[in-house]
């Protein structure tokens, strides 16, 4: 079992950066694939971006390759996405999540087995 806890979000304005964490409790943190999704007011849960157990495959959403960075600390237990060049409609809530191995799909949510409760991510104009 494994509890993921998110912190780092915040107001920036356009053009900003934030660095989002996720800390994990649990001894098993690198058997886990770990991504980030996000949810806007009216849309459905969209993937950001995800990394491998080892840290090795790195996975991203169009939308924001080039901008965010994901990055692991398997000694830490945490998982990290860098936000630069951030835009209006970055603006969502973040949620850190984390996979078994079994039936893994890095963009689809719905094969993620532990979730976070959330961050708030507003980017103004």
């Amino acid at each position: 079992q494994v509890q993921l806890v998110e912190s780092g979000g915040g107001l920036v304005q356009a053009g900003g950066s934030l660095r989002l964490s996720c800390a994990a409790s649990g001894r098993t943190f690198s058997s886990y694939a770990m991504g980030w999704f996000r949810q806007a007011p009216g849309k459905e849960r969209e993937f950001v971006a995800a990394i491998s157990r080892s840290g090795v495959n790195t996975y991203y959403a169009d939308s924001v390759k080039g901008r965010f960075t994901i990055s692991r600390d398997n000694a830490k237990n945490t998982v990290a996405l860098q936000m630069n060049s951030l835009k209006p409609e970055d603006t969502a809530v973040y949620y850190c999540a984390a996979a078994a191995i079994r039936a893994y799909s890095p963009r689809d949510y719905r094969t993620y087995d532990y979730w976070g409760q959330g961050t708030q991510v507003t980017v103004s104009s």
